[in-house]
Order: C-alpha cells, then sequence, then structure tokens
C-alpha cells in the first residue's frame, strides 16, 4: 500500500502539466500514488499522464466538470495511502518535499497538517520571490480572521483528518482551503516546515478571482464567527477584507505591482541556484522524453550554458 496519495486536480493543464508531474514522480520518497483528478478537461492532459507510463499514476476521469472541492473529496475517498498531499498542475516540487514532509509527520503524531514555505516563481521559469510563512500552529492561527499562512499545493496530511474535514461543496470558488481550515483550525494542528519545498507559479493580479476569493471566504467567516459567537473576530475580518479591496486594485495597476514586487523577499542566492538547476533538469528530462513543456523551459534550454 502506499504511504501517500497525492491529489493533483487538473482541468485543460496541458501547458503545465508535464512538468508539475515530473516534479512529483522524480520524488526522494518514492511510496506514493499519483491521483490525477480531470475535471473534465477537453485538452491532452489525460494523454499527457499516461505517457509517463508510471504505474503510480491513477486518472481518474469522467469527463464531468464537478469543481474543484468535488474532485479533492473524490481523490479522498479514493486515496489508499495513510497521508494525503496536494498538488497543482502548474506548480513544481523540489526532491525532497514528500520526504521532509513524511518524516516530520512520523515525528509528530500530533501534527494533523503540514506544509511548506514557498517560492514563487513566473511563466519564464524565473523566481520572483518568497511566499509569507509562518511556522508554528500557534502563529499559524493567531489571526483567523485574516486568514491563514498555508499554501494549499504544499499541504500533507493525515487521511484521517482530511476525512474528518473533506472540502466544502458547493465550493466556495479559490477559497475552499481558507474555509477548511477555518473549520479545522480550533481542533486541529498545523505547521509549517522551514524548508523551501515548493515553487508556486504566480502570474498578474486578476481582480475578478481575488475579489471573489475574498467574498466568498468573507461570508464563510462570518458564518463561522456568527456561529460560535466570536464577534470580535466577525468583526475583524468584516474590516480587514474591506482594507484589501483597495490595495488590490493598486496591485493591479502598473506602479501597484511595481511596489508589490519591492515587498517581496529577496530569494536567497543558494534558493535561486537550488531553483534554477531543478527547473533546467526537469526541462532537459521533458525534452528526452518528448513531452510538452512551457515557456519556461523553452526560455531555460535556449539559454546560454554559462546562465546556469
Amino acid at each position: 500500500m502506499p504511504e501517500v496519495s497525492v491529489l493533483l486536480p487538473v482541468r485543460d493543464g496541458a501547458r503545465t502539466l508535464a512538468l508539475a508531474l515530473l516534479s512529483v514522480l522524480q520524488q526522494s520518497f518514492r511510496n506514493f500514488e499519483l491521483l490525477l483528478l480531470d475535471d473534465g478537461s477537453a485538452d491532452a492532459s489525460a494523454e499527457i499522464a499516461q505517457r509517463f507510463g508510471d504505474a503510480r499514476v491513477r486518472l481518474l476521469r469522467d469527463g464531468r466538470q464537478l469543481g474543484l472541492a468535488a474532485r479533492l473529496n473524490q481523490g479522498i475517498d479514493a486515496a489508499q495511502g495513510r497521508y494525503i498531499a496536494r498538488m497543482d498542475a502548474d506548480d513544481v516540487c523540489f526532491p525532497e518535499r514528500f520526504a521532509r514532509q513524511v518524516a516530520r509527520l512520523d515525528n509528530e503524531p500530533a501534527l494533523d497538517l503540514l506544509a511548506c514555505r514557498v517560492l514563487e516563481f513566473d511563466d519564464s521559469g524565473a523566481a520572483t520571490g518568497l511566499r509569507p510563512s509562518r511556522l508554528s500552529h500557534e502563529a499559524l492561527c493567531a489571526r483567523p480572521w485574516n486568514g491563514f499562512y498555508l499554501a494549499h499545493p504544499s499541504w500533507m496530511g493525515r487521511a484521517d483528518w482530511f476525512r474528518r474535514y473533506r472540502y466544502r461543496t458547493p465550493e466556495l470558488a479559490r477559497a475552499q482551503d481558507q474555509e477548511l481550515l477555518l473549520r479545522a483550525y480550533a481542533h486541529s494542528r498545523f505547521a509549517v516546515l522551514d524548508e523551501i519545498l515548493l515553487g508556486y507559479r504566480a502570474g498578474p493580479t486578476a481582480l475578478r478571482k481575488v475579489w471573489s476569493a475574498r467574498r466568498y471566504l468573507l461570508a464563510a467567516q462570518l458564518s463561522q464567527f456568527a456561529q460560535h459567537r466570536q464577534f470580535g473576530n466577525l468583526l475583524l475580518a468584516a474590516v480587514a477584507t474591506g482594507a484589501k479591496l483597495p490595495l488590490d486594485l493598486l496591485y493591479a495597476t502598473p506602479p501597484g505591482r511595481w511596489r508589490q514586487e519591492r515587498r517581496r523577499a529577496t530569494v536567497p542566492a543558494e534558493i535561486d541556484r537550488a531553483w534554477s538547476g531543478l527547473m533546467l533538469s526537469l526541462c532537459h528530462r521533458l525534452n528526452e522524453l518528448n513531452l510538452p513543456h512551457g515557456r519556461e523551459c523553452e526560455d531555460l534550454l535556449k539559454a546560454p550554458a554559462n546562465a546556469h
């Protein structure tokens, strides 16, 4: 039986899927199954996965579009591992991610959910910054009205914890993870590994998506805090959401994007080198396998050797 079940949902992700899959299949920790949860893709996503010819990949496909939360619950039901890990179809794992997370969960039986620190990269494959992080459960849950700093595609947790809480359906679009954490945090134990083990693909701010996520999350917060008579948290959630809206608008403009870049943590040189080496290695392997790769690989493979 696999130790870890990886849930990787995809809908029309052929442009980035091969890179994400390869980064999972080349983990140093080998005892896992990868559940590819196809949500009605009309492109070659399923065929790309099958071309790897790896028996650990299980394709779950029925042709329908049910949404992210329903697909993740489908994966939870089908998972055979003691642990469940998340991964997205446009992100990249460092090779030691699963090994580090399994070791920490094995050593801390009281820990329910473990994430890791995350590096952001753009469509050229270049590292652009580090995401904010909190490491301990206390720090992560100190301000539930302001959200939880656990990057969703970096999660690994106990399968029984996922089955206990599951994802809410009908789903809260782009707020599925935060809503689950909001329901679970008071009776769970979270942590974040102090290691950068995931590359998160980050694009420009899309106001419609951001504001949709904020609206759904605020509704979940107001409902949860009202139910538990946490009126202070309820008020703070409303104030915090209102304060973020003008910042979202600012960051959608060129001056705002420049200011946001300036505020990001500088990527340490050793992390940048490790990231560049990983990306180049993955891109070369995709090229050898004659599998499709996106702009990030094209840029890296065309660059002069001394640029790496």
